[in-house]
């Protein structure tokens, strides 16, 4: 297991990879989860995250690991398709994976997912406001704002 620390606008993110898969984003990690190394993979992880954050991509295409719950995985799944600069509120999600009184579930999947960003749980809004986000609030804001300018918080 190996990982990557970069500078972004949200702080230092830390990539991790484990067998050639993307497993794990952190912000501001504390301690590093694997030894620090630039892998083919964290590098490319790395210029993707640049690039998104220069505008210039819209989503991320790296081999992921996800370990998850079979409720936590379709929720991941479903988010992974939500459009570049587009949100769902968690209900609109729970609807989209035909679980509609799963909310609050659809809510703490989104808060376990491992790899924000390249799973842009931050797409995923409350009904009235922003909801959460295990990056904090403020890093959900400037995403937002980076995706669609125009989005009213």
């Amino acid at each position: 297991m190996y990982c990557l620390t970069i500078a972004t606008p949200l702080g230092k993110l830390t990539g991790v990879e484990a067998d050639g898969f993307m497993v794990k984003v952190l912000l501001d990690a504390a301690k590093l989860p694997a030894e620090e190394r630039r892998t083919a993979l964290l590098g490319l992880w790395a210029e993707q995250t640049e690039e998104y954050f220069a505008g210039k991509r819209q989503k991320f295409d790296l081999p992921v690991k996800l370990d998850g719950t079979p409720f936590q995985l379709a929720v991941w799944q479903a988010m992974q398709e939500i459009a570049y600069g587009a949100v769902l509120s968690y209900g609109q999600l729970a609807q989209k994976i035909n679980r509609p009184k799963a909310v609050r579930a659809v809510g703490s999947a989104c808060g376990a997912n491992p790899l924000p960003l390249i799973i842009p749980c931050h797409r995923v809004v409350a009904k009235g406001g922003l909801g959460g986000f295990g990056l904090g609030l403020e890093a959900k804001k400037i995403l937002l704002s980076l995706e669609n300018p125009t989005f009213d918080f």
